[in-house]
């Protein structure tokens, strides 16, 4: 009787400019939800507002999930009520739970959603996350979403994915639709 080998663990980045990174990192969960793998799915930035997906993953056996974003951090769209120093208090404690969360070893997969933001908002030092990549679990399959992936992070990567924008709604005038973009 042969043994199966060990799983491997892999460091998995969806980044780009284009819409679905979060998606597929859903896509992804499911997969391993219906593996019998445990995922914990923790989103950073993304706020406290109602989304559908979040009502499907809550409801999966297997996963549990953790919103520790306080909304958009870029200018533009952030919420003014919200000020930078909760964005920052958001993310440091998103940071010490995914650091515990990826070393316990009760998980198979851990989604970082919107990680990278968190980066480029000056929220999570690039440093930390690359080592936090280098001492993951052997057995443990991360995943990072989120706009532009600095190199470091792709080089420490097993897998990057670019998501490019062709053609949105958004720029028709159309808004976002609940169902499709949240």
């Amino acid at each position: 009787m042969t043994q199966k080998p060990p799983r491997q663990g892999l460091t998995l980045v969806f980044t780009g400019d284009g819409k679905g990174k979060t998606t597929a990192a859903i896509g992804l969960t499911v997969r391993a939800v219906g593996n019998h793998m445990r995922v914990f799915f923790l989103q950073f930035i993304k706020g406290q507002w109602k989304t559908g997906e979040r009502d499907v993953l809550r409801g999966l056996p297997g996963v549990d999930l953790e919103v520790t974003g306080r909304g958009f951090t870029i200018e533009s769209l952030r919420n003014p009520n919200i000020p930078m120093e909760d964005h920052a208090a958001a993310a440091a404690h998103g940071w010490q739970v995914a650091q515990h969360i990826v070393h316990a070893g009760e998980y198979d997969v851990v989604v970082l959603d919107e990680i990278l933001g968190a980066v480029s908002a000056g929220l999570v030092p690039l440093e930390e996350l690359v080592a936090l990549v280098k001492s993951k679990p052997a057995t443990l399959h991360l995943v990072l979403t989120g706009r532009g992936a600095p190199p470091e992070l792709v080089d420490a990567a097993d897998l990057v994915s670019e998501v490019q924008p062709i053609k949105h709604p958004f720029d028709q005038g159309i808004k976002a639709q609940r169902g499709i973009e949240f």
